[in-house]
């Protein structure tokens, strides 16, 4: 259990990161050399944006929960004596 936590933990971060980078800034960000900022300043619309903040949002929230998870486990897993 506690080795599954640990690789959605990993992938979460690393996706979580991707996403933060992503974010259009007051420079424009990353976003804009993919395209993104064309699309938003052509249509006017930030669809795209709401949209990558909702899926940052539900990665922050698992990324949390799967360290508050492996807190919770390694505090109260029992000991093993050999």
């Amino acid at each position: 259990m506690a080795l599954a936590l640990q690789i959605v933990l990993v992938i979460s971060s690393i996706l979580m990161t991707i996403f933060v980078l992503l974010h259009k800034g007051k420079g424009g960000g990353l976003s804009s050399l993919f395209g993104g900022g064309v699309q938003a300043n052509l249509s006017g619309s930030t669809t795209v944006e709401r949209n990558l903040d909702r899926v940052t949002v539900v990665l922050a929230i698992i990324w949390i929960a799967c360290i508050i998870a492996l807190n919770l486990i390694q505090t109260y897993a029992a000991p093993v004596t050999p």
